[in-house]
Formats: C-alpha cells, structure tokens, sequence
C-alpha cells in the first residue's frame, strides 16, 4: 500500500510539473486528479481519509477570503444593479442548461446543475459532494469548462492585441510565512473542520474557514499564511479524493455525454458573451474586460489572463468573485428545486 502511495505521489508531482510549465490553471489539482483517475483504473484500491479531504476543503477556502478585497468589492457596490442583472442572467443560464442535461437523463440526479455552475471550479466541485452529485462527474463537467472557456479567452485576449508578456515567477516551494499567521491557518482550518463535523453542516470545512478569514482579515488586518506546499497538499487530496473515485462505467458515460455537454458550455460561454455587452452599453467598459468579467470560467484562471492583459484586472476579478459568491449562497437551494421539478 505504501508503495502505490508513493507512486501515485511521485507520478502526480510529474504531471503536476508539467501543467504548471504549460500555465494551466488549477494545474496542481488537475494533475493529481487524472494520475488518481489512471490508478483508480488500474485497480489501485486507495482513498483519501475523509479528514484529509476536509482540511483541503478549510485551506481552499481560506484562499477564496483572500481574494474578497473591499476595493475589489466597491468596484461592484457602485454598479450594483447592472451587476447584479448579468450575474443572474448567467446563473440561471447555467441552471436551465443543468435542468435541461438533467432532464434528458445525460447527467444523473443533480449532476448536471453543479456541474454547469459558474463559480469557481474546485468548490464548486467540493460543494457538490456535499449536496449529493456525483462529485466524478461534477469534476469533469467543470474542468472541461475551464479549459474550454480558459483557452478561448486566451486567444480573444491575443487576438485584441492586449496580451502583455510577463517573466515566468518561480513559485518559492521552501516559503512558510510567519508563525502567528500559520497558527491561525491551523485554527481556521483544524476548527472549521471540527464544527463541520460537530454540527453536521454541508460544505461547512469550506465555507466556515472562508467566512472567518474574511471577518479577521476585515477586523484586525491579518491574513492566514498559505505556503505553496501546504496549498499543493490541500490541491492534492482534494484532487486525489475526486480521481481515485472514477470507474470504467463513470468514465464512460463521462465520454458519451461530452458532446451534448461541450454544447451546452458553448451556449453558457454565449451567455456570458452576451452579458459582457451589456456591461459595455451599460457602463462603457472596454469589450475585453467585460468579457473576461462575464467569462464561465473559474476565478484564478481569468485573473491570470487578466493579469497579463491590458484590461480593468481589478474589475474582472471583483467580478468573478461576486459571481461565485452568489453561486456559493444560491447553488444549494437552485440544486434542490431543480432536482424536484427534474422529477416531477
């Protein structure tokens, strides 16, 4: 047993390397999630411990508070009605293209409706299980979206003529962060966790680290530290947990509903584009940050190419992150009303 654990460490670190070389988005997850679907396969029987999975949970969502900034968040007060009009116009997309694969059988149960979210991609993923999807296919559905809607922004953000070249930063892998900001990661996480558990609250190993470093962050200035090792860690359970679960039979249906899905995520993404016009007209933002804005894509993967464009970067991820504040509240209650009217 401890052999396949080394190899299947050893393999992931592989991949992982790779996709970070080829500045792929949640590279670290994704890599450990398909050398943990090739294993599975193969007929290694391991599984990540239920307690691991949630402290990658707690770390996930202390990354998340990190992003929420007041100023980001002000940009998107100061609009709030035209803002607040393209959210939803993109959400319920996304939930009648989830109704609709749901309906059709394409996707069991409520599979379909968090796959087809548009908030960030690995909590999405987290919050699914919590709720009752299949966590597989979940994870497929939104990492296909990624790399679909991460790829296409790409080009039109090369095709604008405002991609602007940046040098390659070595991540510090050996960085820990000061002592007192390390203990209050190990608090958040560790005590999120434990009142998870205690008090039986779905999605709470995420959502309760996130709502408490936003409140320390706000009250007293101070942030969790999050070292890169740590992080990849917490990307490796979560990672391991979804890919070590995949079957032959899941993988397969997977692959027959992939160009039903495919199409449905093409007219989710013109949804978004539409949505960034509006944006346009409403508030004479420039096309390629309206679109960047309104994109379905996960969060950290628009604020990369954000960032290394010539666009409103602050606005774009103010944006995204309201979006996936909203879905994060809503997702749990639009999940179980489709799911009623699904089997009506």
């Amino acid at each position: 047993m401890g052999l396949r654990w080394l190899g299947l460490a050893l393999a992931s670190a592989l991949l992982s390397a790779a996709l970070l070389e080829l500045h792929m988005p949640a590279a670290v997850l994704l890599g450990c999630m398909l050398v943990g679907l090739a294993f599975s396969l193969w007929g290694a029987p391991l599984a990540v411990p239920r307690r691991a999975f949630g402290w990658g949970q707690g770390l996930l969502g202390c990354l998340m508070a990190q992003s929420l900034h007041p100023d980001q968040l002000g940009q998107v007060l100061a609009h709030w009605p035209v803002v607040l009009g393209t959210t939803v116009m993109l959400i319920a997309a996304s939930s009648g293209l989830g109704w609709w694969l749901m309906r059709r059988q394409i996707m069991p149960g409520t599979t379909a409706v968090w796959g087809m979210a548009p908030g960030a991609a690995s909590a999405m993923v987290v919050m699914a299980e919590e709720y009752g999807a299949d966590v597989r296919l979940v994870a497929f559905m939104q990492y296909t979206r990624v790399v679909a809607v991460t790829v296409v922004a790409a080009l039109v953000a090369r095709a604008a003529g405002a991609h602007l070249p940046v040098a390659a930063s070595a991540v510090d892998w050996l960085a820990l962060g000061a002592p007192a900001n390390l203990l209050l990661t190990a608090a958040l996480v560790l005590g999120g966790s434990w009142l998870a558990r205690r008090f039986d609250i779905s999605g709470g190993a995420m959502v309760i680290p996130l709502l408490a470093s936003v409140l320390v962050q706000l009250v007293w200035g101070v942030a969790p530290a999050l070292p890169p090792a740590l992080m990849a860690l917490a990307y490796a359970s979560i990672g391991w947990s979804v890919g070590l679960r995949f079957t032959r039979g899941v993988l397969l249906h997977a692959l027959r509903a992939l160009p039903r899905v495919l199409a449905a995520m093409a007219l989710l993404m013109g949804v978004g584009l539409a949505s960034g016009g509006v944006l346009v007209l409403a508030m004479g933002l420039d096309p390629l940050s309206a679109y960047l804005a309104t994109s379905p894509g996960g969060a950290d993967s628009m604020a990369v190419i954000a960032a290394t464009s010539s666009v409103d970067t602050s606005f774009v991820m103010a944006m995204q992150l309201a979006r996936f504040l909203l879905v994060l509240l809503t997702g749990p209650a639009i999940s179980r009303w489709l799911a009623e009217r699904g089997s009506a």
